[in-house]
Order: structure tokens, then sequence, then C-alpha cells
């Protein structure tokens, strides 16, 4: 399986005017997943472990899984089309008896992503997506330029 993945870390959170920009990647490129704004805003929440008032959806979640003694073991985005992303969110849980048990979910990326962060699990792409996705590479870093208060000016 590791030959056919590759691990990659959100890069940025980015608000648009339609929601949210979340950056994937690693030292060799970055991509962009467009989610709405509300899962944008929980991701990032995570990111910097910021207090929230009441449990949002993907804090109950969470919580659900550590009650039931489960944890988000990965997330695989395993595919794309027409500029939609796919899922998986793999689940691992023990029993008393130290029986182990591994659940893989369809779920949306933005889903995924958020819980990943939040269990600090790792994020992975299908090789065949990763060397599809276009590298924003330079699209993230004037973006974060211009959201920087005194960002430096284009050149």
């Amino acid at each position: 399986m590791e030959k056919s993945v590759v691990e990659v870390e959100v890069k940025n959170v980015l608000a648009t005017s339609a929601g949210s920009a979340v950056f994937l990647g690693n030292d060799e490129k970055v991509f962009v997943i467009y989610v709405d704004h509300a899962v944008g805003s929980a991701i990032n929440m995570f990111l910097h472990g910021t207090p929230k008032p009441r449990p949002q959806t993907h804090d109950l979640f969470g919580d659900v899984l550590v009650a039931l003694g489960a944890r988000v073991s990965r997330v695989v985005i395993n595919d794309f089309s027409d500029t939609v992303y796919y899922a998986r969110l793999i689940i691992e849980a023990e029993n008393e008896l130290e029986e182990r048990k591994i659940v893989e979910i369809d779920a949306r990326p933005s889903d995924s992503i958020a819980l990943a962060v939040q269990a600090e699990a790792p994020i992975l792409v299908a090789s065949h997506v990763w060397e599809a996705v276009e590298d924003m590479s330079i699209v993230l870093k004037k973006m974060e330029e211009n959201n920087e208060e005194g960002g430096f000016p284009d050149t």
C-alpha cells in the first residue's frame, strides 16, 4: 500500500468567496480541495487547537469514536472526477478481548480531513490522484501573501 499512496498534510485553509480552500501537500507539490465554510472552519480550529464554546459535529463524531474504543487510523483521498474528490475514512477499533477491527467508510474528503486533523492521523492520497492534480504551490504562496498584513509586494 505504501507505494500506491502519498502522504500529505494540510498546508493551510484559506477563506474564499464560496467557502474555504484546503491546501494539501508535501515538499513536492500542493493541491487544493474546496470545501464549505463550516468544514473549513472546523479544520482550521483543529489545526490551531482553537477551543470551541460547544462541541461541533466533528467533535461529536470524534468523541463517539473514543467512547467506542475506536480511532481514525488514516484517511485516503482515493479518487476524483470532474473536480469532485472522493475519500475513505479508515477507523480502527479494539474490543476488551483485544480483537482488532478495521472499518473503511466512504466519506467526503472535507469531513475526512477534519477528522484526520482532529485525531492527528495521516492523510494519504492515491498515487493516480496525486499524479493528476495540478501543483498549486505558487497559488498558495500568493494567497498567503495577500492575507498577511504588510505582505511582500508581488514581483
